[in-house]
């Protein structure tokens, strides 16, 4: 799965809008969305949003956690904990990314919350590296990946992959028995 896919299931999450028209409710495959007055927030996927204010037919309000002071605490619990916490929103970082890209009028202190939003993404990848460095180290078989997102975990994927096969091809030539020199591929 590569980042655009990701971006498209990000997608699917509901956000707030405040239309600017008028429409009854729509009946759509994924559901009914509406009805749509203007000056009453209703809560739509996130694609329907920006197409929406690309066409300037609502306002977006940003999610309750894309708030400066709470995505500071959760900055500040990420780079104290060990451990992963757990996230607002398991795709925080796509939805901060096309919120801001399309919407960043809508959005106040966009660019703090930019930083902030990158800031706990580098400090979770860190982690996440380092993470990786002590289960290939220890010569593990399997890991828990407890409040990760897939953004994240799609990011080591191919790493951590390539890194287990090759850890796998030369666990099974030192056993006894195996034919010695002979890599197969997995």
């Amino acid at each position: 799965m590569d980042p655009s896919e990701v971006e498209f299931l990000a997608e699917k999450e509901l956000v707030k809008i405040i239309p600017n028209f008028s429409l009854d409710k729509i009946f759509l495959i994924g559901g009914d969305l509406g009805p749509f007055n203007p000056g009453l927030s209703v809560d739509v996927p996130l694609w329907l949003a920006l197409n929406l204010k690309q066409r300037q037919k609502c306002r977006i309000l940003p999610p309750d956690w894309m708030d400066v002071e709470k995505l500071e605490e959760m900055r500040a619990l990420e780079r104290k904990e060990d451990a992963f916490t757990p996230v607002p929103s398991l795709y925080y970082m796509e939805i901060t990314k096309l919120l801001l890209n399309h919407a960043s009028d809508n959005i106040p202190k966009a660019d703090e919350i930019r930083t902030l939003v990158k800031d706990i993404w580098d400090t979770r990848i860190a982690k996440l590296r380092l993470s990786a460095d002590s289960f290939i180290n220890q010569q593990e078989a399997h890991a828990q990946l407890d409040n990760l997102t897939l953004m994240e975990i799609n990011t080591t994927r191919e790493f951590l992959l390539d890194s287990l096969n090759f850890m796998f091809k030369l666990r099974s030539n030192l056993q006894p028995g195996s034919s010695k020199g002979q890599l197969t591929d997995y």
